[in-house]
Parts: C-alpha cells; structure tokens; sequence
C-alpha cells in the first residue's frame, strides 16, 4: 500500500503525461498486491488492514498509508530521476526478499502470491531503469529495460569472433616460443618448434571447444527463457499483455496505439511470445550464433594465428631464428590489431600499436623466464 501511494505520489510531481500513465499503472498493480496479501491474512484468520478482517478490497480503498518519505524528500531535494532510480533499488530489494520467502515459505497459495510479486516487482524494476534516463531516446531506454540480471545475447559476428581467435593464438604461442628459445638457447630449434606446435594446437582447441560450450550454453538459456514467459504468458496474460503495452509506451506510443498493436500480436500466440522476449529480455532466435560455425571459426583462426611464431624455426637456426620470428610476430600483432578497428571502432593505427606493446611485453617476460629457468641442451 505504501508502494501505491509512492507511485501515485511520484506520478503527481511527473511532467510527462506518457511516464505519468506507467507510474499509474504501477501504483494499480501494487494495490493489486495489497489486495492479495489482505484476502490472504483474512482467510489464514488474521485481521484486514482496519483490524476486523472483513471486505478487505473496501477496507484496503479506506485505509491511509501514505507515501515513501525517503522517496518523496529525493524527488523534491533532488528530481524525480533519482527518486526513480532509489524505487527501483528498493524494487530489486523486494525481490529478494519474496525470493528468501519462497524458498522457506510452506505455504502453496501464499507461495503463489510470491511468484506473481517476484515477475511483476522485476518488471516495476525494468521500467524504473528506463525511465530514470529521461534524455535518452526511446530506443536506448528500452535497451536500459532489458539490461536485467542475467545475460544478454551477443551479436554473433563470426569477424569478430575470427580477430579475436588470432589474437589470442598469435599472443599466446609467440610467448610459448619465446619463453621456450629463452630456456633452450641458440641449440634449441627442435624445442622451439614442437613447444609451439603443442601451443598451436592446444590453444586452438581449447578456443574451438570454448566457442563451441559458451554458444551451445547462450542457446540453452534463450530456450529455458522462453518457456519461462511462455509460463508466464499461460498464467497471466492479462498482466503480460499490458506489459507490452507499457514497453510500447515507453518506446513512444500513445496509450491507444500502444493497445492496439499489444491487442493485435495477442491474437497470434507465438508472435506475442516472440515479441515480449525480445522487448523484456532482448531474446532474438536470429541473433544467437551456430555452436558449431562459432567453433569451427575459434579453432581455426586460432591455429592461423598461432603459426608466424613458429614459422621462421622451420628455415633458421639460432638467433636468426628467433629474430625473425620477433620480427613477424611484431608485425603480424600491429596487423591483428589494426584488424580488431573494424569490430571495435577504435582507431586503426591505436589498436594496432597497442598490440604490438603488448606482444613485445609477452614476449620480454617470457624471455626473461626462459633464461632464468635455462635448459640444459
């Protein structure tokens, strides 16, 4: 009840007739909450909100609790931004507080309650983060909506994915060789090549089989969501449907269109599925990358990565050898770099010198290493 009168009270001092709406729409759902709560009290045989235990909807509407103070005093010292932002830290603590209530509560039908508390307080929570950024346009709102605790999915770009494995194998290997020419000396060719070839290939592998779990995992969690609000959709749809509602508004839809377009994907289950996910959780089937292509791709950039270190040992001998594989190394690491502005937006030339300030650090290490731990040849 005292969430109620937080909400309404934060929709008086709100300007924006649209966020005026949602905030409403919160306090309802909240006095939804109370509601529940009473009927449950009245039914275990404990007292209503006046004390005498009966008609607990009307007694709910006679009863005076008012607002948050802390809220408030935020929202007038400060703005009604930051009081949003402290609702919503609050939100997230009421959470876990029904999720510590579930776990040890005994109680099936008060165990419902919790439930249908713990999904539309994680949704109060969403729209607080949203509408806590107001100069924000609509679109980078709603992303700060599906910013929520668990993860994200990832963009799948299989260029990326290529850079990074080649980076990770030219770095890694050419660190190996030089660790290995360290210990080894001017007489230890045969070493230095097969140390790197066993980098080569283990690093190829172990960056294949990670591409290829952490992929397969991101898969496995779309799915195990998606039937979470497919869940969700069959218990409440009322609820679900204006959620969706809501995030349209936020997105900048009047009320009506915002209903009309909920209405209209509702009459098509699995397109108002597909849809709410993606709005709530930023859920997209088309964004999540192939386990076995992310593999495929891991494994063999990082083994083509891994091969100029390695590569001048086959031909040179000694310290010829070694500088020549320097010397690739170097220039394959500023290439690599340089690559890595194409995903990451940064300036060409600055990736690219930062890489190789990098190789020349691994390399100097695992040189130094090396000779302190010098092979007898």
């Amino acid at each position: 009840m005292e969430g109620a009168a937080t909400y309404r009270e934060l929709a008086r001092l709100e300007r924006d007739e649209r966020r005026q709406k949602v905030l409403l729409k919160m306090a309802e759902a909240e006095e939804r909450h109370a509601g529940r709560w009473a009927e449950r009290i009245v039914a275990l045989g404990g007292d209503g909100p006046e004390g005498d235990g009966r008609d607990t909807r009307d007694k709910r509407k006679e009863t005076h609790v008012g607002p948050s103070q802390s809220v408030l005093l935020t929202a007038k010292v400060g703005n009604v931004e930051a009081a949003l932002r402290r609702v919503e830290a609050q939100e997230d603590e009421h959470v876990r507080i029904y999720e510590a209530q579930l776990r040890s509560l005994g109680d099936q039908a008060s165990a419902e309650i919790l439930e249908e508390l713990i999904h539309d307080e994680s949704e109060h929570a969403q729209m607080l983060r949203a509408m806590a950024r107001p100069s924000a346009e609509p679109k980078s709102r709603l992303e700060s909506i599906l910013k929520r605790e668990r993860w994200h999915t990832s963009s799948g770009s299989w260029i990326g994915d290529a850079i990074y494995g080649v980076n990770d194998g030219l770095t890694a290997v050419f660190g190996i060789v030089s660790g290995v020419a360290g210990a080894a000396g001017t007489a230890g060719r045969e070493f230095v090549v097969v140390a790197g070839l066993a980098g080569m290939i283990s690093s190829a592998l172990s960056m294949g089989a990670s591409a290829y779990l952490a992929n397969k995992s991101e898969r496995e969690v779309f799915e195990a969501e998606l039937a979470r609000e497919r869940h969700e959709i069959e218990e409440h749809p009322d609820e679900e449907r204006e959620e969706l509602e809501l995030f349209y508004q936020l997105k900048g839809f009047s009320e009506e269109e915002a209903r009309m377009l909920a209405d209209r994907l509702a009459q098509r289950p699995e397109q108002f599925l597909q849809t709410l996910a993606h709005e709530e959780l930023g859920l997209s089937e088309e964004r999540l990358p192939n386990p076995t292509f992310a593999a495929m791709t891991g494994t063999l950039s990082t083994a083509l990565g891994a091969l100029p270190p390695v590569l001048p040992f086959f031909f040179l001998e000694g310290s010829s050898a070694l500088i020549a594989s320097a010397a690739v190394s170097i220039l394959a690491h500023f290439a690599v770099g340089a690559a890595k502005s194409l995903v990451t937006a940064r300036t060409w030339w600055k990736s690219g010198l930062e890489m190789t300030a990098v190789a020349i650090l691994v390399a100097g290490i695992a040189y130094a290493a090396g000779v302190l731990l010098k092979l007898p040849v």
